[in-house]
């Protein structure tokens, strides 16, 4: 049944077409194959149509059985290799097409992981899942059965018009005369179809958004007394609904209803036009059963390619949103500085072999982990010791051109330093953060880490050298070890049960049923909130970085897990340049500077005593007067 599937068009159609044949192109010698074995399966149809006519001309009307036996026999074969060919190219298509979306999916997710955070803070996760989904599945089921049914009804269909000519040209008229007319009340019925089917997959997507909504808020709900009016609410859309799924229902159930009754009339009038000609002798009887089978057969493909079409529509559509996704620029690596393990050694090695390393204490690169990290020019191979030194000069960013969020920074943490942000919600805390681990690029000034401008170190390797710990935790499914272990994949065990007891997540690690084995699902859901932050805190505890980021780590649970949280925090920041945001300024009391920022700017900096001293912003805010939102 032709029906339109509450898909859109694609934009354009021959671009999408072209992006699916690049990726078919590379199993171009299977599809060959398919085309053939598609070819092998219409031509058997048709023609065996057609040898109706010599059969009864030549073998039943004489009377010739050992004729008609060996012609059913030859009809038998053709009609067998037919099937034979159906069987292949079905199995064929399948195998092909799941290598087609394989290769599609892979391409997406490789992309998706290189593209930068502007584009995910820009896109909802449901619209990007929703390409790896419904989009991948709409394009799979077209490559299964769609294409290959469309070029076989498209054979079938111009096959049987041809061998109508052949038979009686002035009979041919009748067919192709409805075969017009039902090409026109397919278009017409298919345009109402997607009218209202446009409508339904829109009421669909509002009551299935309120059935979510309420099913979220039921406590608000029944706290506030509000069933009846959400009922009445429940009740308005689904009616709207029903009425739009009775229309569109309503035209596609008429689709096959019409061109049967279409197809019935084109028989009769045919039969009884091709009996008067036979009659008349301007027809022998071979070429009229021949040709009546041939009518029964023609509105079939015309139906099928029709429906067929819209499905590939859809899936083109489909294609066209993940190939959008595919061509989004990827995130810009010119870097050429890498982080590598080194080793220190003593006394005096420089030669011809080492003439970087001078002096008393030497820095040799090593493939082991050994917990000392440099960087290495990748030009001239020279190492500088990673020690921890962030400085901000100048710098101006802004997320979008022409808004400005920070205007003029200029700010330093020297080795060991802990250096913290406070001020108003929209100030540009979190920004400077993500300016350091370059999930943004500035539009000016300059950023170094150890005197190397960080647009010079590779991301993969300046991201390496930070820790970070932000308030929305994020646990992957797999167990509590593994989830650690995702701050340096190649910890060992012993490595990650001294992370966890250096943040104080052992102890509540231990009495769980399968202690570090205990599997997490659904974000850590069977964890409280503070137990999700101090795995969160050993997480960055085992990749032992120079440099540690807290994003209001503890603003979202009570004192007491505070407490303990900052106790797992100060154990992992010893010895560490350490930057921390936070709307609780007791955990930022003992920083040796603190930054409060304002529109983008920094409007005063120093310790906890200075900054009591001026009466400034950070007295209002630590005395009350003044609140952080």
């Amino acid at each position: 049944m032709a029906r339109y599937t509450g898909y859109k068009r694609p934009k354009n159609t021959r671009k999408a077409l072209a992006e699916l044949f690049r990726y078919m192109g590379y199993h171009k010698w299977m599809l060959l194959l398919v085309a053939v074995l598609v070819l092998i399966s219409t031509g058997a149809s048709v023609t065996g149509t057609y040898l109706l006519k010599p059969v009864i001309n030549r073998f039943i009307l004489p009377g010739d059985i050992r004729g008609l036996i060996m012609a059913l026999a030859g009809m038998g074969i053709m009609y067998f290799c037919g099937a034979l060919s159906t069987f292949f190219y079905n199995r064929l298509m399948v195998k092909t097409s799941q290598k087609v979306v394989g290769d599609i999916r892979r391409d997406l997710f490789v992309h998706v992981q290189r593209l930068p955070l502007k584009y995910f803070d820009s896109h909802t996760h449901g619209e990007m899942m929703s390409r790896f989904t419904n989009d991948v599945d709409t394009v799979q089921e077209a490559l299964n059965n769609s294409f290959t049914m469309v070029i076989q009804s498209s054979l079938t269909l111009v096959g049987t018009v041809v061998m109508l000519l052949v038979l009686n040209v002035r009979m041919s008229l009748i067919v192709i005369v409805f075969l017009c007319l039902m090409f026109w009340f397919i278009k017409w019925n298919g345009k109402r179809s997607k009218e209202y089917y446009n409508r339904q997959q829109a009421e669909l997507a509002g009551i299935n958004g309120f059935v979510e909504e309420m099913v979220a808020g039921q406590k608000v709900e029944k706290i506030f007394n509000h069933e009846e009016e959400d009922m009445k609410i429940f009740k308005k859309r689904n009616e709207a609904l029903r009425k739009a799924s009775t229309k569109a229902l309503a035209y596609s159930g008429m689709m096959v209803p019409s061109i049967v009754s279409l197809s019935y009339a084109n028989y009769a009038i045919s039969a009884c036009a091709g009996g008067l000609l036979a009659i008349a002798g301007l027809m022998d009887l071979g070429s009229l059963a021949a040709y009546l089978v041939y009518v029964r057969q023609s509105a079939m493909p015309l139906n099928q390619f029709t429906q067929q079409v819209n499905f590939i529509l859809s899936a083109l559509a489909g294609a066209e949103r993940i190939f959008e996704m595919m061509h989004e620029e990827p995130e810009v690596d010119e870097g050429t500085v890498t982080l590598v393990n080194v080793r220190e050694m003593e006394g005096n090695i420089c030669s011809e072999n080492y003439p970087e390393y001078t002096g008393s204490t030497h820095l040799m690169e090593c493939p082991e982990y050994t917990g000392k990290y440099a960087w290495k020019d990748g030009k001239t191979g020279a190492l500088t010791p990673l020690r921890g030194d962030v400085r901000f000069e100048n710098v101006t960013f802004g997320y979008v051109p022409g808004k400005t969020v920070l205007s003029g920074i200029s700010l330093y943490a020297k080795p060991g330093q802990k250096i913290a942000f406070v001020g108003s919600t929209g100030a540009g805390k979190t920004t400077i953060i993500n300016l350091i681990n370059r999930f943004y690029e500035i539009q000016g000034g300059k950023i170094t880490y150890d005197g190397i401008d960080v647009r010079r170190i590779r991301k993969d390797d300046l991201r390496r050298s930070l820790g970070m710990v932000i308030q929305d935790t994020h646990l992957f499914t797999g167990t509590i070890a593994d989830n650690i272990r995702y701050g340096r994949l190649d910890a060992t065990d012993e490595e990650v049960r001294e992370a966890a007891r250096l943040a104080n997540a052992d102890s509540f690690i231990r009495r769980l049923p399968k202690g570090y084995d205990t599997m997490l699902y659904s974000d850590g859901s069977n964890l409280s909130q503070g137990q999700r932050q101090l795995l969160a805190i050993a997480r960055a505890a085992v990749a032992h970085p120079p440099v540690l980021i807290l994003d209001e780590a503890t603003s979202s649970i009570d004192t007491r897990t505070e407490r303990l949280i900052e106790k797992g925090m100060d154990a992992i920041m010893e010895g560490r340049t350490v930057f921390v945001i936070a709307h609780r300024l007791s955990t930022v009391r003992n920083s040796q500077a603190i930054m409060v920022l304002e529109h983008g700017q920094i409007i005063e900096r120093g310790n906890h005593e200075e900054l009591l001293e001026q009466k400034g912003r950070y007295y209002q805010l630590y005395t009350g007067m003044y609140e952080l939102e």
